[in-house]
């Protein structure tokens, strides 16, 4: 029973066999093409719209409130009064006092000495060595010392010459034993008028150094003088003699208080007295302020469908228990669910404003209150006016001393010794002799200027030139013998202005300068000459008449004193002072602040989303390409134009294998743009642009 049902079930297998391999109803039959069923995926067509994100709304802009500002004045200080004080006035009398008793001098009538002279040795003769010097000769070339430029050369101002007679001293008396005394007066006088000059703002150099031969090397011969050593003697000067030496009087000093100004009283301004005064004054006015900050927003999302739900047909692993030698005859095609694609799209919400804020538009606003603001301003007010008060000032004395003959003068005999002095003369040690010293070349620094900037000109002003012309001028006459002083006159000379000065422009060309230096003409030498002893004449005092005194007499010494004697007393006037006034300046509102409203428009996003146009997950036939037409040259243009799409064919790139990968990458392909899967059909070639 077993083996019947054993056969029954393999004749069924092979009847289907037989079945499978006979053509298909409805499969094209046109000869010379290749047919397949392919898996033909769902039609989907891209759908765009536009998604609200933002509503539309308005926004409020503040307008800021208008001032202006006033003016006007404000007592800053009280009217008062001011002291001024004119002092005391002094007469100066003048009186004659004793400043030294009458006395006797003595003066001493010095010794006479007559002069002798005579020939005493200083120095023994030898022979000097004289040295002739090298000889050189100056050999000249010109160097530029200053480059060409140009220079300002300004016309000065000319002035004439005015002269005029100018008091020097008034016409007086004078007095033969006291003279007149003078004092001296001052005043401005005018030398030389104000008048405009051009100053010359000079080229600017630069300074450009170099080294240049002054003198050639050449040898020197220095000359060692002959060595003398210092002989020292004692020779007579003057005399002894005896001389008389004056002791002068002797005086004692005597003091006494003598008046030098009177008592009289002296006026302080006593200030006026203010207070300090403050008060509140307005600097601005009170006013409103509108604040304005965004309103706050809230953000929700939406899912929104990019793709619908659908069906696709899935090419599972073949069945493991197919009897079928060709594995595409086992391949299990599964329907597979596809679930909606979403995309979420964020919106904003408004939430509204804060308590005591406004909801306008799109912002919240609130008016704020501005108090007025207020300064403090500080005047001084008068409380007493100025005054002056008294205060008594002593008379003043002054101690005055002179001179009272104690002892008279005399004289005494003091005896003087003879004078000698060391004399000394120079002996010879050591003839001259000569040595031979190289002299290097010279060089110095030649420095020469380098125009940087040429010159100009400016304007500068010259004021007037006044000096100060003093004469004397007669403050007491004489009281004995008057001789007549005729006044004195100088001539006055000073400059006034008669061309303003002007400024030429002149060209200067470059400067160069002989540069000389020494060039050896002939070698220095030396001469031998005989100096000869040298004699001195040596003068000394002899003496020819003793010293002897005179007496002389000597008058008592008077001088001047001069005292403070008050003519006026001091005085005092009363100017008055006005007031002071100051502005104050406040801000008052002109217009208060407002608001206006600006529409803001809403805010969309694009969204894109696939709708479906026709339904897939079925088979149907399609030309393909047969398997004898898959040449090496037909996979490698397919592996080609997958690989510049993007997709991978394996590592081995276009290898003329259809692989694997090869055949995954085609199939992803395919799914991807919607055409139909799981063979080489002609639609899936020409998507990627091959031509059979």
């Amino acid at each position: 029973m077993r083996k019947i049902s054993l056969l029954l079930t393999a004749v069924f297998m092979l009847a289907t066999l037989v079945a499978f391999a006979q053509p298909e109803a409805g499969m094209p039959s046109e000869p010379g093409k290749c047919y397949a069923k392919c898996l033909i995926q769902d039609q989907y067509e891209t759908v765009t719209e536009q998604v609200l994100i933002k509503a539309a709304s308005q926004r409020v802009e503040v307008v800021p409130a208008q001032y202006e500002t006033i003016s006007e004045q404000v007592l800053a200080k009280d009217a008062g009064s001011q002291v001024s004080i004119a002092p005391a006035q002094f007469e100066t009398q003048t009186e004659s006092v004793l400043a030294k008793e009458a006395s006797t001098s003595l003066s001493v009538v010095p010794a006479q000495f007559e002069t002798v002279s005579e020939q005493v040795l200083t120095k023994e003769a030898s022979t000097r060595l004289s040295a002739v010097p090298a000889q050189f000769e100056t050999v000249s070339e010109q160097v530029l010392t200053k480059e060409a430029g140009s220079s300002i050369s300004v016309t000065p101002a000319t002035f004439e010459t005015v002269s005029e007679q100018v008091l020097v001293q008034e016409a007086s008396t004078r007095i033969e034993v006291v003279p007149a005394t003078f004092e001296t007066v001052s005043e401005q006088v005018l030398v030389k008028d104000a008048y405009s000059t051009l100053r010359v703002v000079p080229a600017q150099y630069e300074t450009v150094s170099e080294q240049v031969l002054v003198q050639e090397a050449s040898s020197q011969i220095r000359t060692i003088p002959a060595q003398y050593e210092t002989v020292s003697e004692q020779v007579l000067v003057k005399d002894a003699y005896t001389t008389l030496r004056v002791v002068p009087a002797t005086y004692e000093t005597v003091s006494e208080q003598v008046l030098v100004k009177d008592a009289y009283n002296t006026l302080r301004p006593v200030p006026a007295q203010y207070e300090t005064v403050s008060e509140q004054v307005l600097v601005s006015e009170a006013s409103t302020r509108i604040e304005r900050r965004p309103a706050k927003y809230g953000t929700e999302s939406e899912q929104i469908q990019t793709a619908p739900a659908s069906t696709k047909w899935v090419k599972k692993k073949a069945d493991r228990n197919c009897l079928s030698a060709d594995p595409n005859d086992c391949l299990v095609w599964c329907l597979v669910e596809v679930p909606a694609q979403f995309r979420t799209v964020t919106k904003k919400v408004r939430q509204g404003c804060d308590a005591g804020w406004t909801d306008n538009g799109d912002d919240c606003t609130r008016v704020v209150d501005i108090p007025a603001e207020y300064t403090t301003r500080t005047f001084q007010k008068l409380v007493s006016p100025a005054t002056s008060e008294s205060s008594p000032v002593e008379a003043k004395y002054t101690t005055r001393t002179y001179q009272k003959l104690a002892t008279p003068a005399t004289t005494e005999a003091v005896q003087v010794p003879a004078k000698y002095e060391t004399r000394t003369y120079q002996k010879l040690v050591t003839p001259a002799s000569s040595e031979t010293i190289d002299i290097p070349a010279k060089y110095e620094t030649r420095t020469y200027q380098k125009l940087v900037t040429p010159a100009t000109t400016e304007s500068v002003t010259v004021p007037a030139k006044y000096t100060t012309r003093s004469y004397k001028k007669v403050a007491t006459p004489a009281t004995t013998r008057v001789v007549d002083i005729p006044a004195k006159y100088e001539t006055r000379t000073y400059q006034k202005i008669a061309n303003d000065a002007a400024a030429n422009t002149t060209d200067i060309a470059a400067q160069y300068t002989t540069r000389s230096y020494k060039k050896v003409a002939s070698p220095a030498s030396t001469t031998s000459t005989d100096v000869p002893a040298q004699y001195t004449t040596r003068t000394f005092q002899k003496l020819t008449n003793d010293a002897s005194a005179n007496s002389t007499d000597i008058p008592a010494k008077y001088e001047n004193r001069s005292i403070q004697k008050l003519a006026q007393d001091a005085t005092a006037n009363t100017s008055d002072i006005d007031a002071r006034y100051e502005n104050r300046s406040y801000r008052k509102i002109a217009s208060p602040a407002t608001t206006r409203t600006i529409e803001v428009p809403a805010e969309y996003s694009t969204v894109s989303r696939r709708e479906l146009v026709t339904p897939g997950g079925f088979t149907e036939w399609r030309e393909v390409v047969c398997s004898d037409d898959i040449t090496a040259d037909l996979v490698r243009r397919v592996q080609s134009a997958l690989i510049s799409r993007g997709y991978d064919v394996g590592t081995a790139g276009a290898d003329n294998v259809l692989g694997a990968d090869t055949k995954s990458a085609l199939v992803k392909f395919q799914r991807d743009n919607g055409l139909p899967v799981g063979q080489m059909d002609f639609e899936t070639l020409k998507a990627l642009g091959i031509n059979r």
